[in-house]
Parts: C-alpha cells; structure tokens; sequence
C-alpha cells in the first residue's frame, strides 16, 4: 500500500519533513516514490504540489494523521471528525458539565448558610 507520510531531513534539534508518498514497509527515511511537499515545523511553512497530491490520492495513497491534518489545512482533504477526536470532546463536555453542576451545588450551599445566619440575627 502506497503511504503519505513525512520525511525527516534538516540539522540535529532543527528538523525540516518532506512530504513523500512512499511503500508503507519501507523506512521513514528510505528512498520514496514521490516528494510531494514540504512542512516545516519550527516556521509552520508549508508547500504543497497539489495536482501530484491529488493524483496519488486518487490512486488509493492512504496519508498518515500528521500529513492528514496539513492537507486538511491545505485544502485538499474535508475535515473529518476522527473518533479520538470526538472521544475527547465528549470527555472534555462531560467535565464541564460535571464542574457547572459542582459550582451550582457550592451556591446553593452558600445562599443556605447565609439565609440561616440572617434568620438567627
């Protein structure tokens, strides 16, 4: 199966990734089939060949979630909602509804305690 994934190059503590469809048994920095852009991380540059992009996707090349997330910003992939995304969101809903009901709870505590402070006055 063809892969979309990042190659690594640069200097050591200063890595620059190319974009390169590649056999999805070869290694991460082996000879790939196609260099298909360009991501740097340290400046957030990004270039893209889009016409070579959308030919290997049409093909059947299966991207890595990394190189996903840059087409989706580049434009060539729609957005889709993946399930450990969605885990999360629902994860992160569940603590704040979790704390809004805690702080309702501690008002309730407190207009308590002050309406029977006022009534022993």
């Amino acid at each position: 199966m063809i892969k979309l994934r990042l190659k690594r190059f640069g200097k050591k503590k200063e890595a620059s990734f190319r974009i390169v469809a590649c056999n999805s048994t070869s290694r991460r920095d082996g000879r790939p089939l196609e260099e298909l852009g360009f991501y740097n991380p340290r400046t957030k540059e990004t270039r893209l060949d889009t016409e070579a992009l959308r030919i290997r996707l049409t093909q059947g090349a299966q991207p890595t979630d990394v190189v996903r997330t840059l087409l989706e910003k580049g434009g060539l992939l729609e957005k889709i909602e993946r399930p450990s995304i969605a885990i999360g969101k629902k994860k992160l809903e569940k603590e704040k509804a979790a704390k809004a009901k805690t702080k309702d709870e501690e008002s309730d505590i407190t207009k308590a305690e002050s309406e029977s402070n006022e009534a022993e006055s």
